[in-house]
């Protein structure tokens, strides 16, 4: 139930004080919108909020934070912001997704947005350019798309004998999708991999990916960076196991919850920035003069109990530049 909603209820039940009702009508609203669902979201939101805290800003008391969870739906995106626009919400904030940002910038050019994204950000055509963004959006680029290439030679290191990876790629987040394939084929290129691109949008996609395997077994999954992918992480890690197949993501949730490897940016990290970012604009400062920041922690996780499941004999180089390993 939304925060607003809530309200609405509670004041049908009692007779709210005028200088209550007015002090909670005088909140600036904060809209935060996720790709991700509130569970796998949570680590994020946490960040956010530290970040707002920093500047402030504490959610009931002096500002209102009205989150949107679309869980890897990418067609409810603009019911969502056209709702946010209409209501004239202070902040729209978007974190860890293109797709969100996107359709933020679609949806209003002149409430101030604060995005976290994986590619660059003035090619998406969300800012003019990094230090001086312009219009009414900054944030911050977490490379999420961009390390994919990295990320595959991380897996072929841990798994040297693994030449087909199979490419998992959703095509309804298309900019992500694009940006992972470019990635991952010009590293295949480089170490001599070969590609299989496989799409999925649903649940069943992915079930149906996996069954494509009888036919034509990969020696490890490539599954790009997706909201909607991070929202079915029980399934992949379910899946994986079952077929005894090497996978590498993009987030370390995957990882914690029994995939074997991942890396990428610290998207906490993001998420704090955009807490920052937002407080700072909630103050007055303009989008247009907070320059666009740029990810500078990346986390390589593996999971060994995973690895020795799958008969990996994990190398000692690459353990020696693991951030983090589960036991």
């Amino acid at each position: 139930m939304k925060r607003r909603d809530f309200i609405g209820l509670l004041g049908g039940a009692v007779a709210w004080p005028r200088a209550a009702l007015a002090q909670q009508t005088a909140l600036p609203v904060v809209g935060v919108v996720s790709g991700q669902s509130s569970h796998a979201d949570a680590r994020n939101a946490a960040a956010f909020h530290k970040g707002l805290n920093e500047t402030g800003y504490v959610d009931g008391n002096n500002v209102t934070v009205e989150y949107h969870w679309i869980a890897g739906q990418y067609d409810r995106l603009p019911a969502v912001m056209a709702d946010l626009v209409r209501r004239q919400v202070a902040v729209i904030a978007t974190t860890g997704n293109n797709a969100t940002a996107l359709a933020a910038k679609a949806a209003t050019s002149t409430i101030p947005i604060v995005f976290s994204v994986g590619e660059d950000p003035v090619k998406m055509g969300l800012v003019a350019s990094l230090a001086r963004p312009g219009g009414n959006a900054t944030g911050i680029n977490d490379f999420l798309t961009e390390v994919e290439g990295k990320r595959l030679r991380l897996l072929h290191d841990l798994v040297p004998k693994a030449v087909r990876i199979a490419v998992l790629v959703n095509p309804g987040n298309v900019v992500s999708a694009e940006g992972a394939l470019q990635g991952a084929q010009q590293a295949a290129a480089a170490i001599g991999l070969q590609i299989r691109p496989l799409k999925a949008t649903t649940i069943g996609d992915i079930d149906a990916a996996f069954a494509s395997f009888a036919q034509e077994r990969p020696d490890a999954l490539f599954v790009a960076a997706d909201a909607f992918f991070a929202t079915r992480a029980a399934q992949f890690i379910t899946l994986t196991a079952r077929d005894r197949i090497p996978a590498a993501y993009s987030l370390r949730d995957y990882v914690f919850g029994g995939g074997l490897m991942s890396y990428g940016a610290d998207l906490a990290e993001a998420g704090h920035q955009v807490g920052v970012y937002t407080g700072s604009i909630l103050k007055g400062a303009k989008p247009a003069d907070l320059p666009v920041l740029q990810s500078t922690k990346f986390d390589f996780v593996l999971n060994l109990q995973t690895a020795r499941a799958l008969g990996i004999d994990v190398p000692s180089g690459v353990l020696s530049i693991v951030d983090e390993v589960i036991e």
